[in-house]
């Protein structure tokens, strides 16, 4: 399935996200529980403080496209929100191929405090309501409205206390249900919470942050003189891609750790400070990150996106709009490599760093309207074919002939090893 994410701020509109039902797997939902247990794998992962909604067309009620925003914390904004998200979904569904015929919805936020699921249930009731009525106004009723909460679910729709008690039904465990299997069997992956995916391009923070941002002062600082010294465009550039493809081949020998927190350390500790806030400074010039932006696929495509993820956290203190680039390289590869949840997540991060980044901005629309990729693939092999004629040179993240690195299954410590490795 294709899906929608936009991390949302007030002033930021959401988008959505039309799927190609041609080409889906298929699995039938009968009741409110099995829409609840479907929510992760018709996004990819699972949403946490969420307002999700699910255009529904026909009578078999196939799904379309998908919209989530955050919830926000201002219940003064409930009424915008609910306006937007309608207008949004609906309007942006009848340009791609139809009007809804049905919406459903999903509140999805843990409890505060000692807070209770029922009661959060309770306390998103009026948001659920005012969105119900906002799609009414444009003749699209809510034909299901869920919150899910501290593993169970209510329906804001079913009168019914049998079927949708008050107490709320219990989540079937992740991964268990008939459904989840189905989903599983047909391919579709869920990867993780929302949270955990943005932490892992989150910046870092603590003693390590003030380290990082002195490194950067550094390298900014260096960067002036190189200019004014007659170094040209070029020839900053050239430095910042042979940085770069060092450290591309320095990811792809050190084999990757699984799991999120102790991967993200492993790739943390392969680079320094200073090389991670040249490449940081090097990729906000466009043409140096169209470069990098060619390292999409292949062998190279992995240790490219371990990189990114590693610029991303590094862009810390005054330097976190800096974080745009390397994001949306992060998003690129993930979405050229099929991991659309991830590649969204990501994209919309690097438009909260930067609302006007350009190269963001496009490939979060293109990745939401549902476009495929390849096309932009081909303009950038045809561009490194054209910068590079010889084609039998080692790639970036390969080994050039006459060198030999070290493969190591060794931690690196924070003393990583030198940029000539």
């Amino acid at each position: 399935m294709t899906n929608s994410h936009e991390s949302r701020t007030p002033s930021e509109r959401p988008s959505v996200s039309t799927p190609g039902a041609a080409t889906e797997p298929q699995i039938t939902l009968r009741s409110p529980a099995e829409l609840a247990d479907a929510l992760p794998y018709m996004l990819g992962f699972h949403p946490t403080d969420s307002l999700v909604m699910v255009a529904v067309h026909g009578e078999g009620g196939r799904f379309g496209g998908r919209l989530r925003v955050g919830i926000p914390t201002a219940t003064a904004e409930w009424e915008d929100t609910a306006r937007q998200v309608a207008d949004c979904l609906i309007r942006g569904s009848a340009r791609r191929g139809g009007k809804p015929d049905g919406i459903v919805v999903f509140l999805c936020q843990e409890p505060r405090g000692e807070e209770s699921g029922q009661r959060v249930m309770t306390r998103l009731r009026p948001l659920a309501q005012r969105i119900r009525l906002a799609c009414g106004e444009l003749d699209v009723p809510v034909l299901e409205a869920l919150c899910l909460s501290a593993g169970r679910f209510w329906s804001y729709v079913c009168p019914d206390g049998h079927c949708c008690p008050a107490e709320g039904s219990p989540m079937p465990a992740a991964g268990t249900s008939v459904l989840a299997a189905e989903a599983t069997f047909a391919g579709l992956q869920v990867r993780g919470s929302l949270r955990e995916i943005e932490r892992r391009l989150a910046p870092l923070s603590g003693a390590v942050a003030e380290e990082m941002e002195r490194a950067l002062d550094r390298a900014a600082g260096a960067l002036v003189p190189k200019i004014l010294d007659g170094a040209t465009r070029e020839e900053v550039g050239a430095e910042t891609v042979a940085l770069a493809g060092t450290l591309m081949r320095r990811m792809a020998c050190a084999l990757p750790v699984e799991g999120g927190t102790p991967a993200d350390d492993w790739d943390d500790a392969l680079l320094t400070h200073d090389e991670a806030a040249a490449l940081i400074l090097g990729l906000q010039d466009r043409q140096i990150r169209d470069v990098a932006a060619e390292w999409m696929e292949g062998e190279e495509a992995a240790p490219a996106l371990r990189l990114w993820r590693v610029l991303a956290r590094r862009c810390v203190g005054a330097y976190g709009e800096h974080a745009a680039a390397p994001l949306t390289l992060a998003g690129w590869v993930s979405w050229s490599t099929g991991d659309e949840p991830t590649a969204r997540i990501a994209l919309g991060l690097a438009l909260r760093a930067d609302a006007e980044y350009r190269f963001a901005q496009l490939l979060h629309h293109a990745c939401n309207e549902g476009i495929d990729p390849e096309g932009l693939r081909q303009c950038l092999r045809e561009e490194r074919r054209r910068r590079e004629p010889r084609r039998g040179r080692p790639k970036a993240g390969s080994r050039p002939p006459g060198r030999r690195e070290r493969s190591t299954n060794r931690r690196p410590s924070r003393r990583t090893a030198r940029s000539d490795q």
